[in-house]
Order: structure tokens, then sequence, then C-alpha cells
């Protein structure tokens, strides 16, 4: 149940009932303290002023006409014209009911759409670093929900496995083959050879013109390029997939769509942007011009499509993209998770995309950018001689600090569940540390707060999630096998049930917004909420249809922790 949308809804038909026109927004909002009801509705002053009237008078006419019955216990006028909404425990009770029997806790699915969802999009010959590890955890939680919601969801991981420095390696694997030597099929070897070639190709000229020989072989289908190419894809592919597992990514190998997958629809785009007038040659390259964007003498600013030399760019690329997620995938949206830096290029690409005529208006491409990792000095993220960090040394670093962290909590337990404990601990940290920042900004990587059990962590809200779960195991009794009604006599009670029950309005945030950390905000509440909850209201020494009422809370409280954890691509653990 959405009640935002719900009570949006019903707002806005007394508005209108009351002489506001049509579409007039209600703007109803969760509302900041408990003192001002659940729920306020701020659009009455702003449509009261396009009539000229008074916005208390105006409210007074909406409350009239609100219906409101069964629902709410009160309304109220409140300030300048703010319209307070108290729920009904009874009706909180009742969609409470509705949630726990439902396995998707009364989250109504969405009208389907195709949505696309581009992120990861790591490079071939080079391991995953940390500075991937934002685009590929925002948008697999991402994915999850839209996915919960009932869309068809399409990931696509745009692998950098295209360009110039293939000609450069396959003339280097060549190299080394004709001196007798082989190449060691390990990532980590491969990085050190790629150093390796770009020194050479940088060094030695003779070496370069083989190797830009290799691009235009390659790109014109040489077989024996293309087994060297694929050679290349196919050991990043293995490597970066083993990090995908460990941090319970979604991303397989079937949702690779690399650069090169464009790659011959690339001179056609080119030739129809000329014979469209959109393009033209300017000092032997091939530029559309944008009057959208200027350059700092104020002239339309020119984006190359095609060098001198005839070879494409990033902009070709992502402009056959589109063209080819709306033909192949007939997609409603296509949400692009990369980092705020390829924003202008990003918008540059669509502009040419959309003047084109290559997707239909009602297409949506949505550039959601993200943020730097940064150190503890404020900096991008290093390595302590100031080298990249490879995702894969950060997740070992994370399991060596967390096994540390449960063999300090649980001595006495197997080893067999502190290794299952801490992986799944390390994990979550990771990627909840992350998620839980707003996506935009830059945010502080922090191994101590990171694998705090207090504050928004992961492990604290493991450790909610276990502690709620604890409530059945120690009374022996099946969560699933409660019964009665819930009841709610107490206000900490009205405020549980209230916030369970805006779980829907968390899970519509992130899908709309593209923001994980709506989530964890909710989720962190929603811990608190129980805490205080459980403080004052006791569970188990309770008794009656009360017990029986509060272990049904307890269990839809356990229920929608861990299907909230679920979608932002995180492991509960019964125990800790």
């Amino acid at each position: 149940m959405n009640i935002q949308a719900l009570l949006n809804e019903k707002v806005s038909a007394a508005m209108v009932a009351a002489g506001a026109p049509e579409g007039s927004p209600a703007a109803v909002r969760q509302s900041a303290k408990a003192q001002f009801g659940d729920y306020q509705a701020n659009g009455i002053m702003g449509v009261a002023k396009k009539l000229g009237g008074n916005p208390r008078d105006f409210a007074q006419k909406v409350l009239d006409v609100l219906d409101l019955e069964g629902i709410a216990s009160k309304t109220e006028i409140a300030g300048p014209g703010f319209i307070n909404i108290f729920l009904s425990p009874e009706w909180l009770g009742q969609q409470a009911e509705i949630a726990l029997a439902d396995s998707r806790l009364g989250v109504a699915e969405d009208q389907k759409q195709n949505i696309v969802v581009d992120y990861s999009a790591p490079n071939v010959a080079k391991e995953m670093h940390v500075g991937h590890l934002r685009s590929t955890i925002i948008g697999d939680a991402v994915v999850r929900t839209l996915e919960f919601l009932g869309h068809n969801v399409i990931r696509a991981n745009h692998l950098g496995d295209w360009g110039t420095q293939f000609g450069m390696l396959i003339a280097n694997l060549e190299r080394h083959e004709a001196a007798g030597g082989n190449i060691s099929m390990d990532l980590s070897d491969i990085e050190g050879f790629y150093r390796e070639s770009k020194k050479l190709y940088d060094e030695d000229e003779e070496f370069a013109k083989t190797a830009r020989n290799y691009v235009v072989r390659l790109q014109s289908g040489d077989e024996y390029c293309k087994e060297k190419w694929q050679t290349l894809v196919k050991i990043t592919l293995e490597q970066n997939q083993r990090n995908y597992d460990r941090l319970n990514v979604s991303l397989t190998d079937k949702d690779v769509m690399g650069e090169s997958m464009y790659n011959s629809m690339l001179a056609g785009i080119v030739a129809d942007l000329k014979e469209k007038g959109l393009a033209e040659e300017s000092d032997g390259a091939t530029v559309v011009f944008l009057n959208e964007y200027k350059n700092k003498d104020g002239e339309p600013m020119g984006v190359i499509i095609q060098k001198r030399d005839g070879g494409f760019l990033y902009t070709t690329t992502d402009i056959a993209c589109a063209k080819y997620r709306h033909e192949t995938f007939n997609a409603d949206r296509v949400l692009y998770f990369i980092d705020s830096r390829q924003h202008q290029h990003l918008m540059q690409a669509w502009t040419i995309v959309r003047k084109a005529g290559y997707i239909p208006e009602s297409m949506s491409l949505e550039h959601h950018a993200f943020g730097m990792m940064l150190g503890k000095d404020g900096r991008p993220f290093k390595t302590r001689a100031g080298g990249t960090v490879r995702l894969a040394d950060l997740l070992d670093e994370a399991e060596v600090r967390a096994k540390k962290l449960i063999e300090e909590k649980n001595p006495d337990m197997s080893a067999e569940e502190k290794a299952n404990i801490a992986e799944t601990v390390a994990m979550a940290a990771v990627k909840y540390s992350d998620l839980s920042k707003h996506r935009t900004t830059d945010y502080i990587f922090d191994w101590d707060n990171m694998l705090a059990f207090e504050g928004n962590t992961a492990p604290y809200m493991q450790y909610a999630y276990t502690r709620v779960a604890s409530i059945f195991a120690k009374a022996g009794i099946d969560a699933n096998a409660v019964e009665g009604n819930i009841i709610i006599a107490d206000e900490k009670e009205k405020a549980l049930v209230s916030k369970l029950l805006q779980f829907e309005e968390a899970v519509q945030s992130v899908a709309r917004e593209g923001q994980p950390h709506i989530m964890c905000s909710y989720l962190f509440e929603l811990a608190g909420t129980f805490s205080s909850f459980y403080e004052a209201c006791p569970v188990l020494n309770a008794e009656g249809e009360t017990k029986q009422s509060r272990l049904k809370l307890a269990a839809l409280t356990a229920k929608t922790i861990k299907q909230g954890l679920s979608l932002l691509g995180i492991n509960t653990l019964e125990r800790m």
C-alpha cells in the first residue's frame, strides 16, 4: 500500500472539488513530527495564491469535501494552510495485516516498462578497481528494485572492449609469441603486460605503426586479431565474474554489451548524420556543431564523431548505443550509472540522438551520476604507494577485518560459521557503506565506520534483523503461524506500523530517482522505531491478543528488513 499516493489522490480530488484547477498538486508528504499527524498536505497555499484567496479559507473548503472515511481518525488545518492527516489505528492495523500476509509486503507492481540499466562497465585487460564499485553496486540495487516492481529490466554491462589499445596489445602478444615466450593468462599479469605494451607504443615508432595497423585489421574483422582480442575479453570476464559473485551482484556474462557490439553501426550513423545535415567536415574530421553547447568564445561546440584517420569516438558509440537500445529493446527508460565527470559527454551524445530522431520523445535517457570514493585525506582513494586499489584486494581486506570482529564477538562459534558470517558481513559492509551515502556526493571510505555495530551500517542492520528474528527462536514460535489480529493500542505500536507501511514509498523513490540511500535511510529508521517499540511494549511477556498482535508486528518488521536489504543486494543472517 502506497499511503502517500492514496492520500495525494484523495486530497487532489478534494482540491478540485473546492475550486482548484484540474491536476493541482496536493504535495502530500510524511510529517516531520508526530504532532503534525502522519502525513501533511502542503499544496494548499500555492493553489490558494493562484486563486487569489486566503490559504486557510481554501484549506477549510478542501477539508469540507475531503473523503478520508475509515482512513483518517483526524484532520486539521495548521499554520498558514497545511492540512495535517492523522491515520486511523484500525485502518493502519488492517493494512499491516494485508502486508504481513503478502509475499510482496503489500507492494503493488507498476505498469510494466522495458528498462535498460547501464552499469559497472569495467575495461578489458585491466582488473576492476575501487572506481568500478559505485557504478556496480548502485546500479545493481536499482535493477533489483525495478524488477521487484515488475518491470522488464535489461542489465547492460557496457564493457570497454574496443579501441586503439587493442592494437598495441595484439602487437605485443605477437611479439612475445615470435620470441617463443608465453603470456600468463592471470589478469594481474595481463595488467603488467598492458603497461609494457603502452610503453612500447609510446617509445617505439615501428611498434606503434604495427599496433595502429592491427586496430584497423581488428575493426575490419581480421580472424587472427579477433581471436587474440577474444582471448583478452574472456580472461577479463572470468575475473570480473569472481568479483560480482563475491559482492552478490546479479551481473553475468549474458549481460555484457561491450563497445564492440556497436562497431558495425558507426559508419552508417556518421553517413546518416551527414545526410541529415547534422554533421559536417571540419579539418578532415566529421563534426556535429551543437548550438546547445557553446565554447569559451560563445560559438557552437563541435563534437567529433569521426577522426581524420577514420577512427570513431566514444560519442559515436554512445549515439549507436542509444539507437540500439530503442530498436532492439524498445526501451521506455535507459538509466546510465556513470560517474559525474561524464555528464557533458553524455548530454552531447543524447542531444545528437534526439536531433537525428533515433529514439522517440517518450524514451527517457537518464544519467544517474555518482561522486567519488575518497580516502580519509579527502583525496581519491589510493594504495599507500599511491596506486589504484584493486577491487579484489579491497574485498579481501574487508573479509580479514570482519573475521577479526566476529572472532572477538563469538569466540566459541565453529570456524565454518565464523567464516560464513564474516564473509556475509564483509560484503554487506562494503556495499552498504557506499549505498547509504547520497549517490551524487563524494564520500570518505572509512573501515572503522563501515564495520561498526552502531549507526547506519550493514552490521547494525544485519544485527537488527537477527535481533527481531531471535524473538521467535527464543519463544519457539514459528513467525508464520502467529494468529489473531493486529491491534494498535499504544503510540509506539502506531509509530512502528506507520513506518512499516512506508516501505512501498521507499521502494518507489529508489526506482524513480535511482537513489539506494533512500532505502538505507528507511531501514535504519525502521530499526530504530522497532527498538523504541520493543523497549516500551513487551512482546514475549505480553498476554493474549496483545502478545499475538505484537508478535505479528515483529514478524512484519523482520520480513521488511530482510526484503529491503535484499533489494540492496545484501544478505541477512539468522544469528551473528
